[in-house]
């Protein structure tokens, strides 16, 4: 039965691919020889990339430069987890449940010694012996906006990746929507952590949501290998939604590093829409099927790894 989030989505997919196909250009990209075209593609791709991370050198300078590029490692990160879609069409759900039990201790650590403690030190120089209270409501704007746009965008929770649910392919593009609207806060607090000068603190977090992206990355491509997709074009489908990270990543440091007293809020900010996704999405799955010990050991174990990490760095 189609849902009412399915017609939306599924009409502005159609929409945006008629007008791509009817575009000049693309159609005088198709025409091209194939090799000629993936030079062509290539080509735009890394001039694009000379003129960002020209801007982002010239105006915020070496670590903004160091942060949208972490933020771009940590998203391709999703393409590595999807890799063993490619020559395995189901894995464990032990596996699965302890890898991602392992992403949410690490996202939780991550969330707590690199956002909310430097959070709280960046808001006491600026607003002294408020800065617990900045970074809160920060908190809370940051949960607030996962809130509204989980209940106005459509898509299906991340909770149904192993379910019956995902067996049809409107079904698993509503997933993937689900996958690449979370992974935006998550390039965000990247991006604002680097832009507030801290590179320990930045690579920390874009470590640990690199980590996190890897169960996602199979997540996303294991039910399109299942349905027929080709498992290249599902590695790569997977490889997609972690890019979305980047944009955050870009958006969060020349926030904070144009508008300096933005910082312990946005840093809250990004700490709530991550606690968010963790509570919504990443554990409620590690118990789909009832309780799971090992999914809970796993997750205490991510913690500790980047509680040790943060330990060493420091």
């Amino acid at each position: 039965m189609t849902t009412q989030q399915e017609v939306p989505l599924q009409n502005f997919v159609e929409k945006l691919w008629s007008k791509i196909q009817a575009c000049e250009k693309y159609k005088q990209l198709q025409a091209m020889p194939k090799t000629k075209r993936w030079m062509v593609i290539a080509g735009i791709f890394i001039a694009s990339q000379i003129i960002v991370f020209g801007a982002l050198y010239g105006l915020f300078g070496q670590i903004a430069v160091i942060g949208f590029l972490a933020s771009i490692l940590a998203g391709l990160a999703t393409g590595l987890g999807a890799l063993p879609a490619a020559f395995f069409k189901t894995i464990s759900e032990d596996l699965f449940n302890s890898l991602l039990g392992a992403a949410a201790g690490v996202m939780l650590a991550a969330t707590a010694f690199s956002l909310l403690v430097p959070g709280f030190e960046y808001g006491n120089q600026i607003w002294p012996g408020k800065g617990i209270w900045v970074v809160s409501a920060g908190m809370m704007l940051g949960a607030v906006f996962l809130h509204y746009t989980d209940k106005h965008l459509p898509h299906i929770k991340f909770d149904s990746a192993t379910d019956t649910q995902l067996q049809s392919i409107k079904k698993i593009w509503l997933f993937i929507a689900a996958i690449t609207i979370h992974n935006f806060p998550e390039g965000l607090s990247v991006g604002v952590s680097f832009g507030s000068g801290d590179m320990k603190n930045g690579i920390i977090l874009a470590t640990a949501i690199a980590l996190q992206n890897i169960p996602e990355g199979l997540a996303v491509a294991l039910p399109l290998v299942g349905l027929g997709y080709n498992k290249w074009k599902a590695v790569g489908i997977a490889t997609l939604t972690g890019l979305v990270e980047p944009v955050g990543g870009l958006l969060g440091i020349t926030m904070v590093t144009a508008f300096e007293q933005l910082l312990p809020i946005a840093m809250g900010f990004a700490a709530g829409a991550m606690l968010f996704v963790i509570s919504e999405e990443i554990i409620p799955e590690t118990h789909t099927n009832g309780r799971s010990r090992i999914a809970t050991f796993s997750l205490m174990i991510g913690f500790i790894i980047m509680m040790v990490l943060d330990n060493l760095l420091g």
